[in-house]
């Protein structure tokens, strides 16, 4: 699965601040290579499409629509003229400015109440080509997110199953194969494999967790999962044989049985996890499955905030990310050889459900703050390019 296609630097990279290390505005668009994975001294890599270490420093939750709220609509119609394509070539220079080398996922929560819990709608194809800069793509498989509460969950054993994938395939990956600067697919967020929450337990779980308890049933566990991870990468692969598959991005506090986990392991190339309760929470849990899987991991989806948490949704306030905390989880990072990445629970905007991000409703920067976030990415940027001396 993982690639052993060696690169080389080509002369037209060797333009622009960053670029050398992290291939960043380089990609053209002749240029066939793709991201790729490579075990270095005793630690995982993503190698870009320049031939380069890189170190995935990704931010989440990058939605427009924040800049359309009553009180905003004039920012979006007048500094980007209605536009996607002058929006996001404004994000791209604001990311890379920040120390962000990765659009993680740009899909953002916006309504949660006792009837939807909602994700904005992912990027196109065009509209990533207009980013122009490093991405991870979910792919709308299932919708088995811990957070959803609308659909419910297919027989994974289906032709049915198999249809819709092949067809999401078809209609995604097919468009995306070529693009150098997708670094891989995901899957869901959160999938309730066997667990679930208040708010969807009328879904079920996909695997019923009752097989747990039996040897016999763990054996049948592990061959449903089987099926389902290769209905999902044989249908990626059948359109798209250059990418990465990251596969499901798995609560990392939530029930994950080993036989699931092992199921996977001959049909991604990557395990991706979201952590959150801090530092220590991410070393414990994401360094667990690190230990075990002894595959490249990926910090998918994490945040530590200066104000304390309070449960519930919509936030009931706004919040700010802490760079203390953010430093804290980066080191975990670091001592973690298996880890390949951290991608921040933005979000790039502020809205009225998850309250915090980067900027507000108005455009607008809280520059010592960011500066902070800032700071650390450069840090880890320079860390990077210690290893590779």
């Amino acid at each position: 699965m993982i690639s052993n296609r060696r690169f080389f630097l080509k002369s037209t990279c060797l333009l622009g601040a960053g670029s050398l290390l992290f291939g960043i505005g380089c990609n053209s668009k002749s240029n066939k290579y793709f991201f790729s994975l490579k075990k270095r001294n005793g630690r995982w890599w993503l190698i870009d499409p320049s031939g380069n270490p890189f170190w995935s420093i990704g931010i989440n939750h990058v939605d427009p629509a924040s800049l359309r709220y009553s009180e905003s609509v004039n920012v979006w119609n007048e500094r980007y003229s209605n536009s996607m394509k002058q929006w996001l070539t404004s994000v791209k220079k604001d990311l890379l400015s920040w120390g962000f080398n990765t659009l993680g996922w740009n899909q953002e929560v916006v309504t949660i109440n006792d009837q939807h819990h909602r994700h904005s709608r992912s990027f196109t194809f065009e509209e990533y080509q207009w980013l122009d800069m490093p991405y991870c793509h979910l792919l709308p498989f299932i919708e088995s997110h811990q957070w959803e509460n609308e659909t419910r969950l297919p027989d994974i054993e289906s032709n049915g199953f198999a249809e819709w994938c092949d067809y999401v395939a078809r209609d995604q990956c097919a468009r995306m194969k070529d693009d150098p600067n997708l670094v891989g697919y995901f899957y869901t967020d959160c999938p309730t494999f066997v667990h679930n929450r208040k708010e969807n337990t009328w879904k079920g779980t996909l695997f019923d967790p009752m097989l747990l308890k039996t040897d016999s049933g763990r054996k049948e566990l592990k061959r449903k999962a089987t099926v389902y991870y290769k209905v999902l990468h044989d249908s990626i692969r059948r359109y798209d044989k250059n990418h990465l598959i990251f596969g499901d991005r798995y609560e990392a506090q939530a029930p994950l049985p080993e036989d699931i986990i092992d199921a996977a392991a001959p049909y991604i190339d990557v395990y991706s996890f979201q952590c959150f309760g801090g530092p220590e929470m991410v070393k414990e849990k994401v360094g667990f499955w690190a230990d075990y899987t002894k595959k490249p991991v990926l910090l998918a989806d994490s945040a530590v905030f200066q104000e304390p948490y309070k449960k519930g949704w919509p936030a009931p306030e706004t919040r700010h990310h802490s760079p203390e905390g953010y430093k804290a989880i980066h080191e975990v990072c670091k001592a973690m050889p298996g880890c390949i990445g951290f991608h921040l629970c933005g979000a790039y905007i502020e809205n009225d459900v998850r309250r915090y991000g980067l900027k507000n409703k108005l455009n607008q920067v809280d520059i010592p703050y960011t500066n902070l976030i800032k700071e650390q990415n450069e840090a880890m940027m320079e860390w990077v390019r210690n290893q590779i001396e």
